[in-house]
């Protein structure tokens, strides 16, 4: 059993691979984790999914991981799962969800996500066009940075 209140050494170890690049091990540490709902193996599981890193590439199971990693609260995965929609990667173009996922996201301090949500209110995309939001956006993005 694995203890989810501290990160155990299988968890850091597959992290660490991750980090290295080293796919086929970080796939081999993060999977059980990730099938425990870990949201950070979640997400590293679905990004090795969406471009077949370490293992096969399977949208379907990098859509999941990531809906189920952003819907814990992960930034990461919220922008992630932002950027799926925004470019119709791994399911549906929907620059209106896109738009929400990326406002999750910086509202936990993702300067990222505060600069596409502003580039989003410049050109009116997913949401109506305000160059006063697209500022307020791109002011937080500037403060986070």
């Amino acid at each position: 059993m694995r203890d989810m209140s501290g990160l155990d050494m299988d968890l850091a170890s597959g992290m660490a691979a991750f980090e290295a690049k080293e796919f086929s091990r970080a796939k081999q540490l993060l999977s059980p984790y990730a099938q425990d709902g870990h949201p950070d193996a979640m997400h590293r599981m679905a990004i090795m999914f969406q471009n077949g890193l370490g293992l096969v590439k399977d949208e379907t199971r990098a859509l999941e991981y990531m809906q189920k990693a952003a819907g814990a609260g992960h930034a990461l995965a919220q922008h992630g799962l932002g950027f799926m929609y925004l470019h119709g990667e791994c399911i549906a173009k929907d620059e209106s969800k896109a738009a929400e996922w990326f406002e999750k996201a910086a509202e936990q301090g993702l300067a990222g996500s505060a600069m596409t949500l502003g580039m989003m209110y410049e050109q009116g995309q997913g949401v109506e066009q305000s160059a006063e939001k697209a500022q307020e956006w791109y002011k937080k993005a500037d403060a986070m940075s």
